[in-house]
């Protein structure tokens, strides 16, 4: 490691330190590359480094020339640099599609919990955008791309409903990775328009069962909604598939929300 990596390395734990002690907060403006470099005791070259990668993992957002708006500003949703780094990483490590399946049983049936227990005390999720998508869905000219696409964003906007902004990243940062596995295994299914039908109505009993305040069945119906399309296509085993929907581990049971 270089000493010009280890400069630009002690802004980043400069920042993550002040925003842990609370002396930086989001909407905070970050000192001047000179300012920085000088308490710091590191080159402004170093400075700006560090804030590129800031940038790039979404925790500031800067922009030149003077006045209230220019500088590095903290931001107080760093999702969509979240996303990015998860990202990148499935795509090196190239993870197995079962471990994919995996992890999407364990966050996607809490979601669907979550939201049923959301219903079921009163307070009514957000799925508007969720009902639009599957009307445009309904639509018989989508060619299997084109629905598949809409599918990941269905379960992404159930995620958003749910309001976990961990969990939303988590699942952007795999909706890449979901897709690529589901639209590779069209080839493989017995009937395209019966699996349409059939994941069509699977999508409403979730919405149902998130409606109807039933965590339970909420939880089980998207188990069987996940594994059911990777089992149909073929596609390498799984052990959390040929699971129980409600043998789930039970750090899932807790609210995402």
């Amino acid at each position: 490691m270089t000493d010009e990596t280890r400069a630009w390395q002690t802004v980043l734990r400069s920042v993550e330190t002040d925003l842990l002690a609370g002396v930086l907060k989001p909407g905070d403006r970050l000192p001047g590359e000179r300012a920085l470099a000088t308490d710091l005791g590191v080159g402004r070259s170093s400075v700006r480094e560090a804030l590129r990668v800031l940038e790039v993992l979404g925790l500031i957002r800067t922009a030149t020339g003077s006045g209230p708006s220019s500088g590095a500003i903290i931001v107080s949703t760093p999702r969509g640099g979240m996303s990015a780094l998860l990202r990148l990483q499935v795509a090196a490590s190239g993870f197995a599609v079962a471990d994919i399946v995996d992890t999407r049983l364990v966050l996607e049936t809490s979601i669907a919990a979550t939201l049923a227990r959301h219903a079921a005390s009163g307070t009514a999720p957000k799925l508007t955008e969720s009902e639009s998508l599957l009307d445009a869905m309904e639509d018989a000219s989508l060619s299997p791309a084109e629905f598949l696409a809409l599918d990941a964003r269905f379960h992404a906007s159930l995620a958003e409903a749910a309001g976990n902004q961990v969990i939303v990243a988590t699942m952007a940062g795999l909706r890449d990775s979901i897709e690529s596995y589901v639209v590779a295994g069209v080839p493989t299914l017995p009937s395209w328009p019966d699996a349409v039908a059939r994941l069509m109505r699977e999508h409403r009993d979730i919405l149902a069962a998130v409606r109807a305040g039933d965590a339970d069945h909420a939880r089980g119906v998207v188990h069987d909604h996940i594994t059911g399309y990777y089992a149909e296509t073929g596609l390498s085993g799984s052990a959390a598939a040929a699971a129980s929907p409600h043998s789930a581990p039970t750090s899932t049971e807790g609210p995402i929300a």
